[in-house]
């Protein structure tokens, strides 16, 4: 009886001690995301869900996120928006009212981005999207913040730096996605290439989903526009526009003032890449970004998309604000991102701006680059000031 009782009092120790390390243990909090995981625009869904992947195994291997009382280990669950509008209001509902997430980050493009923001606001879910359209930020989305410039911020100092650098470029064509994207954004690379006396003398819009461009590309070379303006067109897209327009014979400046992808359009075009020009978010060589080019290459092999740092940038965001309001109620959650100015990033401290062009202070400001394919390789030539 006594062996029994002994043995008894053991399995009792062990069952409690097993039983304080369950209680220990850190719950698990989902972080949804929208991006484009098929089409032209899987290079930025892919950049997303990478360079999220990053943070968040950096945040969960440094012991996770203490929120009040409890540690949150998070966990990514992410959709195929498929870059279209109809996705990004599936996707909302389905990471809202299924998978039960309070915290989504992107989509990436603003058809999606317009999509989701629709479905996150009345169920007051705090989206961190994506997307150059000026819709997406106002004052009635009060739980939507855009963590990357949009088009009005950036376009008009790489249209300066076009002018100073390329002087003798006078004309300028334009190829663009004829929805959402193409419809707002066109107008405002137009208007700020006339600031610098560069002349629109082409404007072509075309359907995703378009593989064959060479008319679009023979009437621009009609016009003989010196600057081939690819604006928000998606990375697949810019590469075959590139392609094509190079076979056809131009020989001017290709450009892309828009969603960066540059590596997706060395894939697509190959050699008739060299010279291609894009608006760019980070330099891998500098040493503030170091640590995460170190960790990425860690996990995943090939260029690092401009987007992967935006999105490790955010998830490191939301993890701070999440610690910082000691809850999960995504009003006081929301509250905290927008105290955040100062905060330290892999992009300088976080500034906010916004109120003036938008009504709403939910405009994350950074400094941005142009990039250009150099013998196959992308090289940063220029950085350019977004935080003003």
């Amino acid at each position: 009886m006594q062996n029994w009782a002994r043995i008894t009092n053991i399995a009792a120790l062990v069952l409690a001690v097993l039983m304080g390390a369950a209680g220990a243990r850190a719950e698990e909090l989902k972080i949804g995301a929208s991006g484009p995981l098929s089409g032209g625009g899987t290079d930025w869904g892919i950049a997303l869900q990478r360079g999220a992947t990053v943070a968040i195994d950096e945040i969960n291997g440094a012991g996770g996120v203490k929120v009040g009382g409890t540690t949150y280990t998070l966990k990514m669950v992410m959709y195929d928006d498929q870059y279209t509008a109809q996705g990004g209001t599936t996707v909302a509902t389905r990471l809202i009212n299924v998978d039960g997430v309070k915290f989504i980050i992107g989509p990436v493009g603003s058809p999606a981005a317009l999509g989701l923001i629709g479905v996150t606001g009345p169920a007051k879910v705090v989206a961190l999207t994506n997307g150059y359209n000026p819709k997406i930020l106002s004052p009635e989305a009060k739980y939507n913040f855009r963590i990357q410039l949009p088009t009005e911020y950036f376009a008009p100092g790489i249209a300066r730096w076009l002018s100073k650098t390329y002087p003798q470029a006078k004309k300028a064509g334009f190829i663009s996605p004829n929805d959402s994207v193409g419809q707002s954004l066109t107008p405002i690379h137009i208007a700020t290439y006339k600031e610098v006396g560069i002349e629109n003398v082409s404007n072509e819009m075309y359907d995703r989903g378009m593989t064959d461009f060479n008319p679009l590309i023979t009437r621009m070379m009609a016009r003989n526009a010196d600057i081939l303006e690819l604006d928000g067109t998606a990375p697949g897209d810019a590469g075959l526009i590139t392609k094509q327009a190079r076979q056809l014979g131009y020989k001017g400046i290709i450009i892309q003032t828009g969603g960066p992808g540059i590596d997706e359009v060395v894939k697509v075009a190959g050699p008739f890449a060299e010279g291609f020009l894009s608006y760019d978010l980070f330099d891998p060589n500098e040493k503030s970004g170091q640590p995460f080019v170190t960790r990425y290459r860690a996990k995943f092999q090939g260029p690092i998309n401009g987007l992967s740092p935006i999105y490790y940038n955010t998830i490191k965001l939301l993890a701070e604000a999440l610690r910082r309001a000691g809850t999960l109620d995504t009003d006081k959650v929301r509250d905290e991102i927008e105290k955040l100015d100062g905060f330290p990033s892999l992009f300088g401290p976080v500034k906010w701006g916004g109120q003036d062009r938008y009504g709403i202070r939910h405009q994350l400001l950074h400094d941005f680059f142009v990039s250009q394919v150099k013998n196959g390789q992308v090289v940063p030539v220029t950085r350019l000031g977004g935080a003003n």
